[in-house]
């Protein structure tokens, strides 16, 4: 005898081994509608990501975050973080995929302008479902080309590097290496999100060259060759490029304190850092330390949507996957009518977020900067708010076995807030809205108009139009920024369906969303359209 009292029956069996790119027809119906991009290329790039082995990286990488070492055995600063070989693997793996500077193959040093965003955004998507940690240096490492940019003499060194296909973990200068990795250290612990509160001292050392004293609250990626930090020069606030090795190749005075334990975000480390005379590069003008940073900020910003839903996508896969394989009260879960509305729900929403980040990515190769500007905030506030109770509504149509550690699901669900904190909290994102609204409010109206446009016909488009433009001219409108902002990314959603989905599937999100308020999901049927939505979200 075995021992056993029973079979195992009844229970769905792991996600895996699943193209994510030929799986997903919202996916591809956005990057027919909005760009040319290599549709074979990212097919391949999906099968390599579904593979299990590569989702099963996801969750080791986790389960080992790093350990920070702040001296050897013999009492030397060592400021190394040591990661667990899942993490290298993910870093090897996405940077071979050029998840870090795709955007800046063959970029003319003297004006870079990023290309491809629309091609980068449907591979960052897929992976964010895989693991999200590991994606942090890649968002900064490419965002950062645009800061450089106002360095031409530095970009030159280091962009050859950047845009290299080969990851290169070890200790030692960045001049060494065929590849390297960026991170950022902005905020400070007395001022966070107010970054003229920063209090580290960049004193002149001759040419552009800087000893930097003081602290960062949150630096991220401690490990990279650099870090693009801001501090109080004589001149004002300045925006610096400290290397971990100084020129001569010594490491340089970055003293890692400790890693913040993270509620999510578990497999990148974020550390707390002081700098005792530091070396570093001034990018840009001095006191121009902010306008510096904004240049790859709107990119940074565009990666956390783009992740946010990417994360939703993989939530509503396996909640779909278990709907279609556990059987309640004689049939499948995914044929019971109150699961049913609510996963249809979800795939619809999953879709809105799908269109509307990838329209959003579009916009940026299309040189659209009225688009960029005033709706990279406003789809960064929608989507990445939403994700955490996106997350959680797909882990409980899983039940119990998504709430235990060995479903993905968890790993989501922590995941999920960060993208909505990190490069501006929601609040920030709809001042910011506010800000280049009121800036430039013809350019704000036009904007709006062209939704209404794209979007004619939809239920609800002309109320929500008419919303979004006299919240932002009412004389609280500071106080109604998050409802003129997320009405904005609502009926940017709306338009986007419009050009990439059905029409059936459009006309129920705008008659859920923009036609009446939001419901809880399942709580508003999505119609006629709910076969059709659960047939393409997972085929």
């Amino acid at each position: 005898m075995t021992g056993d009292t029973h079979d195992v029956l009844n229970q769905s069996p792991p996600f895996g081994d699943a193209n994510l790119f030929a799986a997903d027809i919202p996916l591809r119906g956005a990057l027919a509608a909005f760009g040319e991009v290599d549709a074979a290329g990212l097919a391949a790039f999906g099968a390599r990501w579904g593979e299990a082995g590569r989702l099963d990286l996801g969750r080791l990488a986790n389960a080992h975050p790093p350990v920070l070492r702040t001296h050897d055995a013999r009492g030397h600063r060592a400021d190394r973080v040591e990661f667990h070989p899942a993490y290298h693997a993910l870093m090897a793996a996405s940077v071979a995929d050029g998840l870090h500077a795709s955007v800046w193959d063959g970029a003319d040093l003297r004006a870079p302008r990023a290309r491809g965003h629309l091609a980068r955004a449907a591979r960052f998507y897929m992976v964010a479902g895989v693991e999200s940690g590991h994606l942090c240096p890649m968002t900064m490492t490419s965002a950062a080309v645009a800061a450089l940019a106002a360095a031409p003499d530095h970009l030159a060194a280091w962009l050859p590097r950047i845009t290299g296909r080969s990851y290169d973990p070890s200790f030692r200068p960045w001049f060494e290496k065929a590849g390297v990795t960026l991170g950022m250290g902005m905020t400070e612990k007395q001022g966070g999100t107010d970054l003229r509160a920063n209090t580290t001292r960049a004193v002149p050392t001759g040419g552009d060259t800087y000893g930097l004293t003081g602290h960062k609250w949150f630096f991220s990626a401690p490990m990279s060759d650099a870090f693009l930090v801001l501090a109080q020069a004589p001149g004002g606030l300045t925006c610096l490029l400290v290397p971990r090795h100084r020129p001569d190749g010594t490491a340089n005075a970055l003293h890692l304190q400790r890693l913040k334990d993270k509620l999510g975000n578990r497999s990148n480390a974020s550390a707390e850092v002081e700098f005792a005379g530091a070396f570093g590069w001034r990018i840009g003008e001095e006191g121009r330390g902010v306008p510096t940073i904004l240049a790859m900020v709107q990119l940074t910003r565009l990666d956390c949507a783009v992740a946010s839903a990417g994360l939703c996508r993989m939530a509503l896969v396996l909640a779909l996957h278990h709907a279609r394989h556990r059987h309640a009260f004689q049939k499948p879960l995914v044929d019971q009518p109150a699961m049913r509305r609510v996963l249809a729900d979800l795939a619809l929403e999953s879709e809105a977020q799908t269109a509307l980040s990838l329209r959003l990515a579009a916009a940026f190769d299309r040189g659209e900067a009225a688009r960029t500007r005033l709706l990279t905030p406003a789809v960064k506030y929608a989507v990445c708010k939403a994700a955490a109770g996106f997350v959680y509504e797909a882990m409980e149509a899983v039940g119990g076995n998504g709430y235990v550690e060995e479903s993905p699901l968890p790993r989501l669900y922590r995941e999920a807030p960060v993208n909505a904190i990190w490069e501006g909290s929601g609040t920030v994102m709809a001042l910011d809205v506010l800000r280049a609204a009121t800036r430039a409010p013809e350019e704000a109206a036009g904007l709006v108009a062209d939704l209404a446009e794209e979007a004619d016909g939809l239920p609800g488009v002309r109320e929500a139009a008419a919303d979004i433009a006299a919240s932002l001219r009412a004389p609280d409108a500071e106080a109604r920024a998050r409802f003129a902002t997320g009405r904005l990314a609502t009926l940017a959603a709306a338009a986007a369906l419009a050009t990439s989905a059905p029409p059936a599937l459009a006309e129920a999100y705008a008659a859920t969303r923009l036609a009446r308020e939001r419901a809880m999901f399942g709580a508003s049927g999505v119609g006629a359209v709910t076969d059709a939505l659960l047939a393409r979200a997972l085929p």
